[in-house]
């Protein structure tokens, strides 16, 4: 294989020409890459996710686009895995999903046990039970659930991560949690008033 043009260290978010969207390939690992869709449940994954894309593109919302995504792949049940802050969002989307799904929501204290028996920090240190969030008792719950999809509602950052690495089902994010801007974070990187405190050697 002939030397990468680009360091291995990808930068892609910097780059200003995107030749990629014309059939680039920067980095020398097509090969490679095609390689990796012929995993038959990666492939049937992609080319169902690509057909949503193909078919609804810019004209359903992303919970309607879940459902597409589960019917086109004959999935029969859900899992969702939400935030007990975020408990009547979670209301809503079982409900929705369930007029044509299997549905089993888990919310992020189960089990209730408390952030002291591992000794982890408070949120209000010195309250005498404060629960921790348990997204590998989540994960595990919709695995014993033998769910299709998990559908994430406003995990905490890293609890999304570990409940992602304890599925055995494909998750995908419904809501991004940000307790700050209503749950969009996007909103960090549009508005230029909060956008300066991040990037402050841009000014204003």
């Amino acid at each position: 294989m002939r030397p990468m043009k680009k360091s291995p260290k990808s930068r892609c978010a910097s780059c200003r020409d995107m030749e990629c969207y014309d059939g680039k390939d920067c980095f020398e690992l097509s090969d490679l890459h095609r390689s990796m869709y012929q995993d038959p449940y990666i492939s049937k994954l992609h080319r169902a996710a690509t057909a949503i894309e193909g078919r609804h593109y810019c004209q359903e919302p992303r919970i309607s686009e879940i459902m597409l995504f589960a019917r086109e792949m004959n999935f029969k049940r859900l899992g969702l895995a939400f935030c007990i802050g975020l408990s009547e969002e979670a209301r809503v989307i079982e409900k929705i999903l369930s007029r044509e799904f299997k549905v089993i929501s888990v919310c992020c204290k189960v089990s209730g046990i408390a952030k002291g028996d591992y000794h982890l920090e408070q949120i209000r240190p010195g309250k005498p039970i404060e629960v921790m969030c348990n997204p590998a008792g989540q994960a595990q719950i919709l695995n014993d659930a033998k769910t299709d999809l998990n559908v994430i509602c406003g995990l905490c950052v890293g609890h999304d991560a570990i409940f992602t690495m304890q599925s055995k089902a494909p998750v995908t994010t419904l809501i991004t949690k940000d307790r700050v801007l209503g749950h969009n974070p996007a909103a960090a990187l549009y508005v230029r008033y909060i956008r300066r405190n991040l990037l402050p050697d841009e000014g204003a």
